[in-house]
């Protein structure tokens, strides 16, 4: 456990978990440790670890919530051997994983410190948003979420992909649109009506080379005047690439502050 100090006479302890296979660092007030919270989900990028996005889990946390962050598969202290990059083919399936263990992650802090009120948020940069916007389409319990530089439509971002994955050419086609059909259960773009008038941000940079924001953008408003979509906002960065400022990590924590209020 360690202290990690903010302005004033406050404190935001660092704890490192192991829940079950996952590891997770969880960030909370430190005069806050054994109250019942709401609970945010801050999940990091392709090829990153739960340690660099300690910014975002710090600003987070320092708004009066407990903060968890996790490892995704193949990547931070689950990598075995190698670098997660050698993982390409199996990107897809690292996103899946997170899906699967979120109940996991969810049930550990309902039976030991509680969440209050059952207010859960969930965010994520890059990878982490993606992954981010497939929570919302597959748990109903999520409160609110703030998507970074992701995208709501992993299917039609899986076809745009195929080109920088080395040694493509030689996987069979059927085996990759199968694996690509399978996205479909946690594709939000395909089902945008799950949002169910929750609050979600979304944030983009025009000149993202990564994950394109064109796509995004369009989603948001194709979406936008519909009910179901009507907590829905969206900020822009002109010029803005695929690396999330410090302003933006503010915004992103004021988000939750707001919607978990």
């Amino acid at each position: 456990m360690l202290p990690y100090y903010y302005g004033g006479d406050s404190m935001i302890t660092i704890t490192t978990k192991k829940i079950g296979e996952i590891p997770v660092l969880e960030l909370v007030e430190s005069d806050k440790a054994e109250n019942v919270l709401p609970l945010v989900f801050f999940y990091h990028g392709w090829t990153g670890c739960k340690e660099k996005v300690l910014t975002q889990g710090y600003e987070i946390a320092r708004r009066g919530f407990r903060v968890v962050l996790p490892d995704a598969l193949y990547h931070g202290d689950r990598l075995v051997a190698g670098k997660a990059s050698e993982h390409k083919l199996e990107f897809w399936k690292i996103i899946a994983n997170s899906i699967k263990e979120f109940p996991q992650l969810l049930a550990y802090y309902h039976e030991t410190i509680g969440i209050e009120d059952e207010k859960i948020g969930v965010s994520g940069l890059s990878m982490g948003g993606i992954t981010t916007c497939a929570l919302l389409r597959a748990y109903p319990q999520i409160t609110a979420a703030v998507c970074l530089m992701g995208s709501p439509a992993p299917c039609s971002f899986a076809h745009g992909l195929l080109h920088a994955i080395p040694g493509i050419e030689d996987i069979d086609p059927a085996y990759v649109e199968k694996q690509i059909k399978d996205l479909e259960v946690i594709d939000l773009s395909l089902n945008p009506q799950k949002i169910a008038s929750r609050p979600v941000h979304f944030w983009h940079g025009t000149d993202d080379a990564t994950v394109p924001y064109a796509p995004t953008k369009k989603f948001f408003e194709q979406i936008k005047n519909h009910s179901y979509a009507e907590n829905v906002t969206f900020t822009t960065t002109k010029g803005g690439t695929h690396k999330v400022s410090y302003e933006t990590t503010v915004e992103m924590a004021d988000k939750f502050a707001e919607y978990l209020a």
